[in-house]
């Protein structure tokens, strides 16, 4: 995988969001997998800007969901729904028709999943799939020792994960869902283009693993290493604990213009 050390989180967010724009630019009607959290906002307010100056057109775009809680209403504002409406839809202009996502209020949740995967088939495929990191090294809501082929389908998160998330809650645990629906890892791994990015002295052991250790279910995240394309952009903090750093910083600075991340 192509590592790219970046000076900070913005400079992170506009070499992905460049990515974003060139894939549109080439595609108009491409589908871009979207991430929540804190970590991808500089990536959609970079590529907000750009929509905002005529430098990119999503009005073909559509945009797909990476994961759910499940029970929260859609209306809730942290349901993914609701956050990805407020920080990507809205900064885009792009409509709720354009945008593809799991239902985490089903009654029949697996048939739900099995629906989302069918979507995702149906519309073509994720073109650029964004992913946060966690602590853990999960990746979506794929928990440590998820099979490295599972579909989209429901988990049960950790307590790291529910604590991490907490923060969205009014720092109150108990009102973080037990379960999720999420893209399962061999889901993830069809997106033609696999973008992770990481910022933050916190990440670092997590990035590691992913990156230079061995593939195994314990680190989800390093399934990225069996993908044809996949791409790791880090601030110096989460790239601290890299062994081939200034390797990585070499091969990027050498790379030709054109070829993009």
């Amino acid at each position: 995988m192509e590592v790219v050390i970046v000076p900070d989180a913005a400079a992170g967010g506009e070499i992905v969001a460049e990515a974003m724009a060139r894939l549109l630019r080439r595609k108009p009607g491409a589908v871009l997998g979207v991430a929540t959290g804190s970590t991808p906002l500089p990536v959609y307010e970079a590529l907000a800007t750009k929509v905002r100056s005529g430098a990119v057109d999503v009005s073909r775009a559509r945009i797909a969901q990476l994961d759910e809680y499940v029970g929260l209403p859609a209306d809730h504002p942290e349901s993914y729904r609701s956050v990805l409406r407020r920080e990507v839809l809205e900064p885009l202009g792009v409509g709720m028709d354009q945008f593809l996502g799991p239902d985490g209020t089903a009654d029949d949740v697996q048939g739900a999943c099995e629906a989302y995967d069918a979507a995702l088939a149906a519309a073509g495929g994720v073109d650029l799939q964004l992913l946060g990191i966690g602590t853990d090294g999960h990746i979506g809501f794929n928990e440590p020792c998820s099979s490295l082929a599972s579909r989209t389908r429901i988990k049960t998160l950790t307590e790291q994960t529910r604590v991490d998330n907490a923060r969205f809650f009014d720092g109150d645990i108990e009102q973080v869902p037990h379960h999720v629906i999420t893209q399962g890892i061999g889901t993830i791994l069809e997106a033609r283009h696999l973008v992770l990015l990481a910022t933050g002295e916190g990440k670092a052991d997590a990035v590691a693993a992913s990156v230079e250790g061995p593939v195994a279910s314990v680190c989800p995240a390093s399934a990225l290493q069996l993908h044809p394309h996949a791409t790791v952009v880090v601030d110096e903090a989460a790239a601290s604990k890299l062994k081939l750093a200034d390797y990585f910083r070499h091969t990027y600075a050498n790379k030709p213009d054109w070829q993009g991340i």
